[in-house]
């Protein structure tokens, strides 16, 4: 991470060890509120239950990943799995982010300690990506139970998730910095429930007209998407790279632009 220059107080390299005492602080805060973590878990649970089984107790096999016909029940899960780690990462940077960042003023507070502000970006990200990780790894526990994984290569099914939690988690905090108000965050939420509902999540992309298609293939959700539907399905191929470096860069670049944002608001 390139150190960013600071105005009144000299510019850091986040390191692990400082931020992890915002990451043991969050942790002790929801140690007796574990029920708003868990209760993020059953929405894309129950979306498997009642689309994956009860539309594919319907479609049966006729949706085919790579020439080949898989259950239907088998092509959503891995798409609800992106999408938990995606809802965890950025309900914990967006809505709590800001409670902290604009009514608790808990950062101010942090930054009379030796944390810098890269510190607290890293460890705020760090902590999302903690939450996005546990929806990410009860949906991939229920997937196996039901029989919904076909691939050997779902053993890295759950890093997979927790990259796609690592970029939205960066990406949640990022945006954050630029909400004024708790009004604007309709903004994201109608950024995210296109995300959610487009992103081949269920239904091949095939399906979709060829200029929307191209749309669909630039948004994060649908890499995330593709990465765990091919490793859970084996439909193992050279796009998966693609996947892989749109998420580490878009997750790289918001990172460093959710640094540069907090620099300004904190210590202006």
């Amino acid at each position: 991470m390139i150190a960013i220059l600071a105005g009144r107080r000299p510019a850091q390299v986040p390191a692990a060890r400082r931020a992890s005492h915002l990451v043991e602080r969050n942790a002790i805060l929801y140690r007796r509120e574990w029920s708003l973590i868990v209760s993020g878990f059953f929405e894309p649970l129950l979306y498997l239950l009642a689309i994956g089984y009860g539309v594919g107790s319907l479609v049966g096999s006729a949706v085919t990943l790579n020439g080949h016909p898989i259950p239907y029940a088998a092509f959503v899960a891995p798409a609800l799995m992106a999408t938990s780690a995606m809802n965890g990462a950025v309900y914990e940077t967006a809505f709590n982010f800001f409670y902290k960042l604009k009514y608790v003023k808990l950062y101010d507070a942090v930054l009379a300690t030796p944390l810098g502000v890269a510190d607290v970006a890293l460890g705020e990200i760090v902590w999302a990506l903690i939450r996005g990780t546990l929806y990410a790894l009860g949906f991939l526990i229920v997937m196996a139970g039901l029989g919904l994984i076909a691939s050997p290569w779902a053993i890295l099914a759950l890093p997979a998730a927790m990259l796609i939690g690592f970029t939205f988690a960066a990406v949640g905090t990022a945006a954050s910095t630029f909400v004024r108000t708790w009004q604007d965050f309709d903004l994201v939420l109608i950024v995210m429930i296109p995300l959610f509902l487009f992103s081949a999540t269920f239904y091949p992309i095939t399906l979709y007209p060829g200029a929307l298609q191209l749309v669909v293939q630039l948004t994060p959700l649908y890499h995330g998407v593709d990465l765990l539907r091919s490793l859970t399905t084996g439909s193992i191929g050279p796009g998966l790279v693609g996947d892989l470096v749109y998420l580490v860069v878009l997750g790289g670049a918001a990172l460093l632009l959710a640094a540069v944002r907090l620099q300004r608001l904190l210590l202006k």
